[in-house]
């Protein structure tokens, strides 16, 4: 069998309840770029309505989309469904699927801070990977908009090199 190579990651969709406040505080706060602001696509034969027709069946009328980029180049792909809803359990970790996304940042405890201050939620506590040995740290958030995602100090590889467990 022919071993595959790593692919990279492109972008993650996420759907919001307002996508304005959610660009502005995904820039203001992560300091992810807009590179296509908000529109609106609607139900009809054009090129992205047939699209979403084959992604979203035929029920759907209209949506807002916006697309974003972090510093690494990966996509942030925003949706501002009609009718759209907040599970009552956001960190449903049994249910099959995307329960999280995470992001990197060395100042995690003042990016904690500015996301409480901006209406999200802190979920853990701030755990260290090696406590006393090294400041690997994470933590559990939630947005404003109800999105679950976490904080890594440090990068993944760094952090998983060397069995964190």
């Amino acid at each position: 069998m022919k071993k595959a190579y790593p692919k990279s990651f492109s972008h993650i969709g996420l759907s919001v309840p307002n996508l304005e406040e959610a660009t502005k505080f995904y820039n203001e706060v992560f300091g992810w770029y807009l590179i296509m602001k908000p529109t609106t696509v609607k139900l009809d034969n054009s090129p992205i309505g047939v699209m979403c027709d084959d992604v979203f069946g035929k029920d759907w009328k209209e949506f807002k989309i916006a697309h974003m980029a972090t510093s690494d180049k990966i996509g942030i792909e925003l949706f501002e469904f009609l009718g759209n809803s907040k599970p009552a359990n956001n960190l449903d970790y049994k249910r099959n699927g995307v329960f999280h996304y995470s992001i990197q940042d060395p100042n995690l405890e003042e990016l904690v801070k500015e996301v409480i201050k901006r209406g999200g939620k802190q979920l853990t506590n701030i755990n260290y990977y090696y406590p006393g040995e090294k400041p690997y740290r994470m933590v559990y958030m939630e947005d404003p908009f109800g999105i679950v995602f976490e904080i890594y100090s440090h990068s993944y590889e760094l952090t998983y090199s060397s069995g964190a467990y």
